[in-house]
């Protein structure tokens, strides 16, 4: 996983108007949980917005207060009218626990089936694992070469060494549909 190390303050006000003065001043009301202790703290929106907009899964290391936190990002919340990052849930990552995330799906090659006509349509992108956070990569790839038209790619037929995969089996990840256009070239080739 990458690695991405953001600066925060800790909070010793809590509640509505401390998080109201906090957020006027481009801050971030946060926590830490996990390992027995919680440690409420609050981040800068810019450097906040570089982890949680991005499509890539990061270990985001905290400096509080020249102490770090390795954690991972578990909920955001967000302002229901303007989509403005309220708070932020961290976990902490210890080396030895397994923790669950969801990593990035990168679909790899040109599948059979988009040559013979067929739209490869991506069901998923993101899918849920359990390992250790040293183990696990920044994304998960899928190589879909073989799929052709009317076929998908289930969670069941992945397997991975160092982590799990903790969806249902029957997810369907990637499928190739048939467009009107090899509809048309099948029946022509009936003919």
């Amino acid at each position: 996983m990458k690695t991405i190390e953001l600066s925060a303050a800790p909070r010793t006000e809590t509640g509505k108007k401390a998080a109201k003065h906090s957020r006027k001043s481009e801050l971030v009301p946060a926590v830490i949980y996990g390992a027995g202790e919680n440690i409420m703290i609050s981040l800068g929106e810019k450097e906040l917005k570089k982890v949680i907009y991005t499509p890539i899964v990061y270990l985001v290391k905290l400096n509080v207060d020249g102490k770090m936190h390795d954690a991972i990002i578990k909920e955001v919340q967000y302002h229901p009218v303007t989509d403005k990052i309220l708070h932020v849930d961290f976990l902490k990552v210890s080396e030895n626990k397994p923790i669950t995330i969801g990593l990035p799906v990168n679909l790899v090659g040109q599948a059979e089936g988009v040559k013979a006509g067929g739209k490869l349509l991506q069901v998923v992108r993101k899918i849920r694992v359990k390992g250790l956070a040293k183990d696990l990569p920044d994304a998960i790839s899928i190589d879909v070469t073989h799929l052709g038209i009317g076929k998908s790619i289930m969670v069941a037929e992945l397997s991975f060494d160092k982590f799990t995969v903790v969806e249902p089996k029957s997810m369907v990840i990637a499928t190739i549909k048939s467009t009107r256009a090899a509809r048309e070239a099948q029946q022509e080739q009936a003919k």
